[in-house]
């Protein structure tokens, strides 16, 4: 009995080291703490005078070359703080999807460029700066809750929250931004304002 447990015990410490050897072995897949950068902690205390949701179709992603390596559908939600008289702090936080078109990919590094149809998904967002501005007192949508779908596709001039919920603004600026993209095996790719790292390629 000794001896077998004996043997069990080596090939459970074998079977261990194998899996260490292959997860040393694999590379490291960017990542982005982007949950960290779009939190209320970060921006000083204040009113919620802005808190909405809304979808966003056929949304074009453009990579470092210029092009739309992407069509993007995603969950927005904004969040804004009066933080003192006329100063706001605002967030944004993206979910969604994308689909590649045909092209260079995001980050230009696939000589052969991309395909058309490969699919994923990607997550993060946005912080602004302390900015001033004049909330509208009536404006065209609601402050809380979901607003709906806006679709950008064919030519459509995307939704500007800013515009939307803001008679005038100044110094409105981004602290920071990023998004990470998961292809699976084709790849990821971090585009923030920390620096990019990785690709979507095939």
């Amino acid at each position: 009995m000794k001896k077998l447990i004996a043997l069990v015990t080596v090939a459970v410490m074998l079977s261990l080291t194998v899996l260490a050897g292959q997860a040393l072995a694999a590379p490291d897949a960017p990542h982005l703490n982007w949950g960290s950068q779009v939190n209320a902690g970060e921006c000083p205390a204040g009113k919620l005078v802005i808190n909405v949701t809304h979808k966003v179709v056929n949304d074009a992603d453009s990579g470092v070359a210029g092009n739309n390596w992407a069509y993007d559908n995603y969950n927005k939600t904004v969040q804004v703080w009066q933080v003192g008289p006329g100063e706001f702090c605002a967030l944004a936080r993206y979910v969604g999807s994308f689909t590649t078109n045909a092209g260079p990919s995001p980050e230009n590094t696939d000589p052969d460029g991309i395909a058309a149809g490969i699919k994923g998904t990607y997550e993060g967002g946005y912080r602004s700066t302390i900015f001033s501005g004049t909330l509208k007192a009536s404006p065209g949508y609601s402050l809380r809750g979901n607003l709906g779908t806006f679709d950008y596709g064919y030519g459509s001039t995307p939704f500007s929250w800013v515009n939307a919920y803001f008679s005038s603004t100044s110094g409105f600026d981004l602290a920071w931004w990023g998004w990470v993209y998961h292809g699976g095996k084709n790849g990821t790719w971090v585009n923030a304002s920390t620096g990019n790292l990785g690709d979507i390629t095939d």
